[in-house]
């Protein structure tokens, strides 16, 4: 039994090999596509494409007796790998006759992923840092686009405090907060104006698929070139007022960070063991834990700007802790029928949402517990 075990341990690693190297050329094929859509200015993400072939991926998986959710699952990983090497091989310039790229804040670490980009494509970009001010008015000097990239709390003092722009040169800030910095830019810059709020971090390998949202300020006929450039980045935009951007910001950064915060100080109160909670957890728990620790892992100024930006997220903020008070209620008073009953009223709420995040859910809890150790 040992020696027909060996065997077939062995054909399993030849097999392995073997897929080791039809891997290197799929990666080899996906740079040659790199180089293509470089040439020619294309997206590096074509979600068409993308849903059209993993489409024809899971049929023949189907016909071959494979489970069509393990193709998927790997061709996604192949896919997010590939996007990160297309990343490195260069843009098309599709504004090459504009001015430089100035980026205030560009040794920040938001700034920095925004000016990797930006010379990809071949724009000559510039940094202005906090100690550069003295030298402001040579570094903006035919500027063609200028991109403020500085910590919440100092975006709005940092505009006003810009000298006078060339007329034409396109004034955008990257910050979570929309419609403050949009009408500190309207005032001091009347040329056109982009407010973008970037829906990631700095530590993407890529940003096929990521969302940048963008609040129109004025002449949007004149960066129309900036958001295409961003989708040849692979970014996904979502058009957005900036009033109602900051409306939504409110529940999806605000309100969840700092239900985190709280629960992580809550953990850190109590004094539990992460260790053991570690060892005790299931697939959805470890990925609760995950973000949590995620949020403990980075800047907590940034957070403490993201959560403290407006009365508004104060006024939410304090709504959710009375909800949480009277469904605290429920527990106390012992109504279960009245918990239920709650439950199925949310449950109405979200429909068809429930299911479909349920399905979703299932990929992310798949990988936590491949993770698992």
């Amino acid at each position: 039994m040992v020696a027909e075990l060996a065997t077939l341990r062995d054909q399993i690693d030849e097999v392995d090999k073997a897929l080791l190297n039809l891997l290197a050329k799929r990666l080899n094929l996906v740079a040659q596509v790199g180089e293509v859509k470089s040439q020619h200015g294309l997206p590096i993400y074509v979600p068409e494409r993308e849903v059209s072939m993993l489409a024809s991926r899971r049929k023949e998986a189907e016909q071959l007796g494979v489970p069509p959710d393990l193709i998927e699952d790997v061709l996604r990983r192949i896919m997010r790998e590939s996007y990160t090497s297309e990343n490195d091989k260069g843009f098309k310039t599709l504004k090459p006759e504009m001015g430089a790229v100035v980026i205030v804040g560009g040794h920040g670490k938001m700034g920095q992923l925004f000016s990797k980009l930006f010379k990809l494509s071949g724009y000559q970009v510039r940094v202005l840092e906090q100690h550069d001010w003295q030298q402001a008015e040579t570094i903006l000097s035919g500027a063609g686009l200028v991109v403020v990239s500085v910590p919440i709390h100092l975006t709005e003092q940092v505009i006003h405090r810009l000298p006078k722009l060339p007329e034409e040169c396109i004034l955008v800030d990257l910050a979570s907060v929309k419609n403050p910095p949009l009408q500190a830019m309207l005032a001091v810059h009347n040329g056109p104006v982009l407010g973008l709020h970037p829906m990631f971090g700095p530590d993407v390998g890529s940003l096929a698929k990521q969302v940048i949202a963008y609040c129109d300020g004025r002449q949007p006929e004149a960066y129309q070139w900036l958001l295409e450039q961003l989708q040849v980045w692979g970014a996904k935009l979502q058009a957005i007022s900036a009033v109602e951007h900051d409306k939504n910001m409110a529940f999806i950064q605000a309100l969840r960070h700092f239900a985190t915060f709280t629960y992580g100080l809550n953990l850190s109160q109590e004094n539990v063991q992460l260790e053991q909670l570690l060892a005790l957890s299931s697939p959805i728990y470890r990925l609760e834990l995950a973000m949590i620790g995620r949020l403990f892992a980075q800047d907590a100024e940034l957070y403490g700007d993201i959560i403290m930006s407006s009365e508004d997220n104060l006024a939410l903020i304090k709504r959710y802790y009375t909800c949480f008070g009277n469904a605290l209620s429920l527990l106390e008073k012992g109504d279960k029928a009245e918990f239920i009953a709650e439950f199925n009223q949310v449950k109405a709420w979200f429909g068809d949402y429930a299911t479909h995040f349920l399905n979703e859910s299932r990929t992310l809890l798949r990988q936590a517990n491949d993770s698992r150790r």
